[in-house]
């Protein structure tokens, strides 16, 4: 079984304590500045009195595309990275800067719908935030991995949704949240709750390689709604209820997913998809995708903001591995790059060198 791609984040301190750099090496990214140069920029940081999470203001962002020479209106990966990080340093770190050297991997693609910005965010939140004591570090000389309590992930979260503001403007929160606690959320109307007693999920998770903007698609959303909405209020209600179908199916099945369980979700993937094509956030290339895992009796659907980007793939139990292999062998001579995966991970963790995975250890210790 192919890993979920991960996100991590090491830091250490600089060696001669004047400077902080950031490298970035999938993205091909590596920057340095001195702290007295930042020092200059910390008053206009530190805006709250309990020292919590802050919305970056639109003066705060203009004083940091200034500071690292980004034009109003750049869209790029590296640019709105560089301002993610320098705002969560600036803003957590406060007064005295500390100098270091931070390495954020990531194999997430950028611009697929798979959170890879919101997993930069929450990586650099907690790292900022157990550098200045704001959370806790336990030893792990004798555990490998740990997680931080309750508060100290809502603290995570907060600040890493702060990151995501930087990097969208007006993003939901879900992706930090999920990148933060982990496991399943529900998402209504603003609200974000844990889900309890979810089975574990075996599916595809296939990346088309079709770039899309979120916002576009949103907007084209809202524009149909407007113009049809005896139409589109309608459909926009039965995607609400397949998802509370999804969620009464997934909590049901207490002692794990029975054959009828795993046909009800098949179902419900096949209608929602098509429910999303109806709204103007499908796309050929997702199509495609669909027509060709359907061939081996496989059920897709898009994930993220459509428009191309990714899709996940339920797998049954019972399905034989050929056909998982035939499925993702002619996904890939599409041009799709596939991992088999689970879902419901963990959420953001602290890890000791000695427990990270070898491909993990190896990208770190090369950069």
């Amino acid at each position: 079984m192919e890993s979920m791609p991960w996100c991590m984040a090491r830091l250490k301190p600089s060696k001669d304590n004047g400077t902080v750099v950031v490298n970035l090496p999938n993205i091909g990214t590596k920057l340095s500045w001195n702290i007295s140069d930042l020092q200059a920029l910390v008053p206009s940081f530190q805006e709250s009195p309990d020292h919590g999470p802050v919305s970056p203001s639109p003066e705060q962002l203009d004083i940091l595309k200034t500071f690292a020479g980004i034009s109003n209106g750049t869209r790029d990966t590296e640019s709105l990275a560089v301002l993610a990080f320098l705002y969560l340093y600036l803003s957590i770190c406060g007064q005295k800067l500390p100098g270091l050297e931070i390495v954020v991997w990531s194999q997430l693609p950028t611009g697929a719908g798979l959170g890879s910005s919101a997993a930069y965010s929450v990586s650099l939140a907690a790292a900022f935030l157990t550098l200045t004591g704001m959370i806790s570090s336990p030893a792990l000389e004798d555990i490998d991995t740990t997680r931080w309590t309750q508060t100290e992930l809502t603290l995570i979260n907060g600040w890493a949704f702060q990151g995501e503001k930087v990097i969208h403007g007006n993003p939901s929160g879900v992706d930090n949240a999920v990148g933060t606690w982990g496991g399943a959320l529900r998402y209504q109307a603003g609200q974000i709750t844990p889900i309890e007693r979810v089975p574990v999920l075996q599916i595809l998770l296939t990346n088309t390689r079709v770039p899309r903007s979120t916002k576009t698609l949103v907007a084209g959303v809202k524009d149909k709604l407007l113009k049809y909405p005896d139409i589109m209020e309608p459909v926009l209600s039965s995607i609400n209820a397949i998802s509370e179908e999804c969620q009464r199916v997934l909590q049901s099945a207490e002692n794990g997913l029975s054959k009828e369980h795993y046909s009800l979700l098949e179902e419900l993937i096949d209608i929602n998809q098509h429910h999303l094509n109806v709204i103007g956030v499908g796309h050929p290339s997702l199509d495609r995708l669909c027509q060709v895992t359907a061939s081996h009796g496989l059920h897709s659907k898009l994930t993220g903001a459509g428009g191309g980007g990714c899709a996940i793939t339920l797998l049954r139990p019972d399905i034989e591995p050929t056909a998982i292999a035939a499925a993702k062998q002619q996904l890939s001579d599409c041009g799709y790059g596939c991992w088999e995966t689970s879902i419901g991970a963990p959420g953001v963790s602290l890890h000791s060198s000695s427990s990270l995975p070898e491909d993990v250890s190896k990208s770190l210790k090369t950069t």
